[in-house]
């Protein structure tokens, strides 16, 4: 089965469309949307519905921060995210946006799904519902311990990366190349970041994600040019903080 994976689509219909299409000229059979669906972009309904019906198609789903966020007003819970005003303003208004079946979909979603020796986690899965950011070997490391599982997708960090842990249990961090396919050893565990779809922060405006081929055994990242300018526009237009457009045209 070959499977597209999606993460922090952050209600950018331009990007999440253009990923789409994309994908359907890679031959994928499925696809897995690692969370982040709202925030910072101007189309949350759009994207929420778009999963929506993947997941009715079979996709797998998992909840991020900001759809935690969005369903939780005024919530003290442990598990709330921290967010700086900026952010926290685009969650209210999304509230605005979204009608009570897409705000119950975000609000059900789990937090972890686990399918044969793959595991979906839009952060870490050391203690998912803390938010941690994995941006380094120990925090990489955690996660496919706690995870116990051969591969593990995951999102939050906004830039691709793939890290392995050997049957030695030595960790190495590999900086993918985009359309280059990168063969998994069975016997090494994996973690995937496929970088962010709707709101890319390494210094490249094209959209991302990845395809995995669990028969070939690989994973092949991939940079997806969009209109990020329309998208740029539409978040200006929706009265939301310009710095979440200037991140669209920087990629930043």
């Amino acid at each position: 089965m070959r499977l597209a994976l999606l993460t922090d689509l952050h209600a950018n219909r331009e990007a999440v469309e253009a990923c789409l299409a994309h994908a359907e000229g890679q031959r994928v059979d499925q696809y897995a949307f690692t969370g982040d669906f709202v925030g910072y972009g101007a189309d949350p309904a759009w994207v929420v519905r778009t999963v929506m019906d993947h997941v009715a198609r079979g996709a797998v789903a998992v909840q991020g921060n900001h759809d935690y966020a969005v369903t939780r007003p005024g919530s003290r819970e442990p598990g709330r995210p921290r967010m700086h005003a900026e952010a926290r303003e685009v969650i209210e208004w999304t509230r605005s946006q979204l009608d009570q079946e897409q705000m119950a979909f975000l609000a059900d979603l789990p937090l972890t799904q686990k399918h044969g020796n793959a595991f979906f986690v839009h952060a870490s899965a050391h203690d998912p519902i803390r938010w941690e950011y994995v941006t380094g070997i120990g925090e990489a490391e955690r996660s496919l311990k706690a995870s116990r599982s051969r591969i593990v997708f995951s999102g939050h960090v906004h830039a691709p990366a793939l890290y392995r842990r050997t049957i030695e249990g030595r960790m190495g961090l590999h900086v993918p190349e985009a359309g280059q396919r990168i063969p998994l050893q069975p016997q090494h565990q994996y973690l995937v970041l496929p970088g962010s779809t709707g709101q890319p922060r390494d210094q490249n405006n094209a959209a991302s994600y990845a395809v995995f081929d669990d028969e070939a055994r690989d994973i092949t990242y991939f940079r997806v040019p969009y209109d990020h300018g329309a998208a740029a526009r539409k978040v200006i237009a929706a009265g939301l903080p310009i710095v979440f457009a200037m991140r669209l045209i920087e990629g930043l």
